[in-house]
């Protein structure tokens, strides 16, 4: 039997990040949880998840400076980075994706969708999350 896919989940506030934990979590996914830009960069090395959900207002460094930390280090630089954002303008978006975010998720998330929109962002296993 395979192992679950690994998400990690950087998101500071505490309602928004128990609330896609227990979503993902329900829907078989594996979440590691970091609630600081750096604490997402750490865990983004020493957990190798499948993919990164990433908050992009958060305590310390921002999810754009956490990006580049995790594009520029060889082991976490091929790891999906996918914008965790209530931010919903159209500029928004595309600055998300200029900056070199995999994609782009609106919060508040949609607990009906929210499990699939980040099965589409593993690069090792099919929609179902099976490799």
């Amino acid at each position: 039997m395979s192992r679950p896919p690994v998400v990690l989940l950087v998101e500071d506030n505490p309602r928004n990040l128990k609330l896609a934990r227990d979503v993902l979590e329900y829907a078989g996914f594996l979440v590691v949880v970091a609630t600081t830009g750096e604490e997402g960069v750490e865990q983004s090395r020493t957990t190798l998840p499948d993919v990164i959900l990433m908050d992009l207002q958060l305590p310390g460094i921002d999810g754009y400076a956490a990006l580049e930390l995790i594009r520029g280090h060889g082991q976490t630089e091929h790891i999906p980075v996918i914008a965790l954002t209530a931010f919903a303008m159209r500029r928004d978006r595309e600055r998300v994706l200029t900056a070199g975010f995999a994609g782009y998720l609106e919060k508040p998330i949609s607990v009906r969708e929210f499990p699939a929109q980040v099965r589409r962002h593993l690069p090792r296993h099919d929609e179902r999350g099976q490799p």
